[in-house]
């Protein structure tokens, strides 16, 4: 549910998906590169800790990681 919009923003923001994988992992979350794509391809639900983590990367609520467009 929240991938897409993940995506949404970090292209926004200009953000490669290496370099925010590289912030998630500085934050203490072992996450690769597979697990992040299936988490934007919404083909696995993100973690609690996922969301509040990309929210704070992204400079947005958490709760807009789950607004619909």
């Amino acid at each position: 549910m929240v991938g897409k919009n993940i995506e949404r923003l970090r292209l926004e923001q200009g953000i490669k998906q290496k370099d925010f994988i590289s912030k998630l992992q500085v934050y203490g979350l072992d996450i690769n590169p597979t697990s992040y794509s299936k988490l934007e391809g919404q083909v696995r639900l993100a973690t609690d800790k996922e969301v509040f983590y990309c929210a704070k990367i992204l400079g947005v609520k958490a709760q807009e990681l789950f607004d619909e467009e």
